[in-house]
């Protein structure tokens, strides 16, 4: 169950639309905290402000955690901050909001992504690795991303979209599900799929969750498999569905390395039978899948191009030089959305 907390705010630390990040010093504790603000929900914070804080994941331990939540500002005492319908996300929590939904501002999307290459990814550093290896060998081509609601909710706290974004390297953003902020909004990742295809006039679909992760160490205990039923929507709608296989040759534990035992149950859950690369070699061992043979010697060189753009990724805190494999697999499934282009 959650914890709240109250605290001051001590310092801004960074302020741009939609997000506050601050220092804080909450009361009882003896050292400075780190806090964001979701400012289209609670607002905007000042340095001196008395917050209301959710401090759960910091006092689990989270991974994902090292920041309270700024849940109120007690300096005011209303906030009001209208959608554009009567559409909710976060429904039946007390920070439901009327974001409105894209489906209803464009009624004439019919669904069919018509041979449009849809990479599912299973962790959102992977989104960064595709989308700047497809403007590598592709410029100008029009990158979506579907944001799902596997994992963090808001799309403004992903510092790499932003990153993305800046560099011209993703088109458009649409948040799925209860996902909120991006720039078209979709009640569920199958019209997520079809508004980003005629809608944002996709070239390539890159669909995956947000930063964070849940993982229980369990075979079906994960987010990463809702990527089967995505697989699964991009074929029913018409699209060519590709895994990007997680794969790493850095991460500690015995079930992610080599390839990801998550990529394996996707591929065991998925009915799509998605297209995969040869790289690693394994992948085409995986069940189900149908082995692209695009040639992906340019996967390779994924740090080198990373180093050049001066563009920093990385997973579970390791980048290209201390986990080359989750970056070679990962650009592999740009390289086989290319080879998918119906312009190929």
């Amino acid at each position: 169950m959650p914890t709240f907390r109250t605290g001051s705010v001590t310092a801004i630390l960074e302020d741009r639309l939609g997000l506050q990040r601050m220092t804080v010093e909450v009361d009882g504790g003896s050292v400075s905290a780190r806090a964001y603000a979701l400012t289209d929900h609670v607002g905007s914070v000042t340095v001196g402000d008395r917050v209301i804080l959710n401090t759960t994941a910091v006092e689990l331990g989270l991974g994902t955690g090292g920041w309270h939540v700024v849940h109120w500002n007690l300096s005011r005492t209303e906030w009001v901050h209208p959608g554009d319908d009567h559409i909710m996300k976060l429904r039946y929590t007390s920070l439901q909001s009327d974001v409105g939904t894209s489906e209803l501002q464009h009624l004439d999307v019919t669904g069919s992504l018509a041979g449009t290459p849809v990479v599912a990814t299973l962790v959102h550093s992977q989104v960064g690795v595709i989308a700047a290896m497809l403007a590598a060998h592709r410029p100008g081509l029009r990158v979506v991303y579907v944001m799902t609601d596997g994992a963090a909710l808001p799309a403004v706290l992903s510092d790499l979209l932003v990153e993305l974004r800046s560099r011209s390297m993703l088109e458009l953003v649409v948040t799925s599900g209860h996902a909120f902020g991006g720039d078209l909004e979709a009640v569920n990742v199958p019209s997520g799929l079809a508004l980003a295809a005629e809608v944002g006039a996709a070239e390539v679909i890159i669909v995956g969750m947000g930063p964070g992760v849940v993982g229980t160490g369990t075979r079906l205990g994960t987010t990463a498999i809702e990527a089967a039923a995505v697989l699964d929507a991009a074929a029913a709608l018409g699209g060519e569905p590709i895994l990007a296989v997680r794969a790493s040759s850095g991460d500690l534990r015995d079930r992610h390395r080599g390839i990801s035992h998550h990529t394996r149950t996707v591929a065991e859950l998925t009915s799509a039978r998605p297209w995969v690369g040869r790289w690693p070699d394994a992948a085409a061992d995986l069940p189900g899948v149908r082995v692209s043979g695009a040639d992906l010697s340019a996967a390779a060189e994924v740090g080198s191009m990373l180093d050049d753009i001066g563009l920093r990724i990385t997973t579970m805190g390791r980048d290209h030089h201390s986990d080359a494999l989750f970056f070679e697999s990962a650009a592999a499934a740009a390289l086989v959305a290319i080879e998918s282009l119906p312009s190929s």
